[in-house]
C-alpha cells in the first residue's frame, strides 16, 4: 500500500510578501544603526566644539601663570586621530582645561585639585607615547589625609616637572621609561619625576613651558623656605624631586592671618 505524502504549497504572494516583510525589518534595524552611530557623531562632534571654545577663552584670557595654548590646540587636534580612545582623551582634556580657566588664577587649590589636573595631563601626554611605553605613574596619596581638600597648593606647580620628563625623555629606546610618583605623608606633599634622558636635542619650542628660573620663582615666593627642590643626573637617568612643607606652610598662613 503507498501513502502519498502530504505537500504543502506556499503561494508565491505570500513568499513575496514576507520576503518584503524581512527586508523592511533589515532596512529598519539598519536605520536604527545608522540614526544611533549619527547621535554618537553629533554628542562627539558637540563635545569638540565646546572644548574649542574653551581653547578660544584661554587664548583671550591673561592668566597669571601663562601656558602656550598651542601645546593644548596640538594636543587636541592630536586627538582627533586615536578614534577609539577620543572620548576618554577629551575627557582629560577638558578637565585639564576647566582647570587652568577657573582655578589657575587662584593663589590656592587643594591638594587633590592640583593632583588630578596634573594625572588628567599625564593621560594627555601618554597619547604622544607608544601603547609600550614604559610609562610609571603612582599616586601614594591617601584620599583620606588631613590635609588633602585643604587649598594650599600653587595651581599648576608640578606642570614643570612633568612637561619636561616628557620634552627630554628618550622614547625611543627599548630601556626608556618615565616615573612619576606623588605622595602626601603627614608634614609633606613630594613629586618626584625621573626619565631616561633622550640623546638628542629636544626641539625648541617658542614661550614652551615655563622655564627653570619662573618655576623656582613661584616656588621662592609662595611657600619661601617651606619647600625643596632638586635636580640631578645618576647616568643616563634624570631626577626631580620637589617637597613641600606643607603643614609649615599652613602653620605659618595662619600665624600671618
Amino acid at each position: 500500500m503507498f501513502h502519498a505524502s502530504l505537500l504543502v504549497v506556499i503561494p508565491d504572494s505570500i513568499l513575496l510578501i514576507v520576503g518584503v516583510i524581512l527586508l523592511l525589518s533589515a532596512i529598519g534595524f539598519l536605520g536604527w544603526r545608522l540614526r544611533k552611530e549619527q547621535q554618537r557623531r553629533r554628542a562627539q562632534e558637540e563635545r569638540y566644539k565646546e572644548l574649542e571654545l574653551k581653547m578660544q577663552s584661554l587664548e583671550v584670557e591673561n592668566f597669571k601663570h601663562k601656558l602656550n595654548p598651542h601645546l593644548f590646540k596640538n594636543t587636541l587636534n592630536s586627538i582627533q586621530s586615536h578614534a577609539y580612545q577620543t572620548y576618554y582623551a577629551l575627557d582629560k582634556l577638558s578637565n585639564v582645561l576647566d582647570f587652568i580657566l577657573y582655578e589657575s588664577d587662584s593663589k590656592y587649590v587643594a591638594i587633590k585639585e592640583e593632583v588630578d589636573f596634573a594625572l588628567s595631563l599625564i593621560e594627555i601626554n601618554r597619547l604622544k607615547v607608544s601603547p609600550l611605553f614604559d610609562l610609571r605613574v603612582k599616586n601614594k596619596i591617601p584620599q583620606n589625609h588631613p590635609l588633602y581638600d585643604e587649598r594650599l597648593m600653587a595651581p599648576l606647580i608640578t606642570i614643570d616637572m612633568i612637561e619636561n620628563a616628557f620634552k627630554h625623555a628618550d622614547l625611543q629606546s627599548p630601556d626608556a621609561f618615565i616615573s612619576i610618583i606623588f605622595e602626601l605623608d603627614s608634614d609633606d606633599f613630594k613629586l618626584t619625576v625621573t626619565n631616561k634622558i633622550s640623546t638628542k636635542a629636544p626641539l625648541k619650542k617658542e614661550k614652551s613651558g615655563f622655564g627653570k628660573e619662573s618655576f623656582r620663582k613661584r616656588l621662592v615666593a609662595t611657600y619661601r623656605d617651606n619647600y625643596r627642590f632638586d635636580q640631578f643626573v645618576e647616568g643616563d637617568v634624570y631626577i626631580t624631586h620637589l617637597k613641600i612643607k606643607i603643614l609649615e606652610h599652613k602653620t605659618q598662613m595662619l600665624t600671618a592671618g
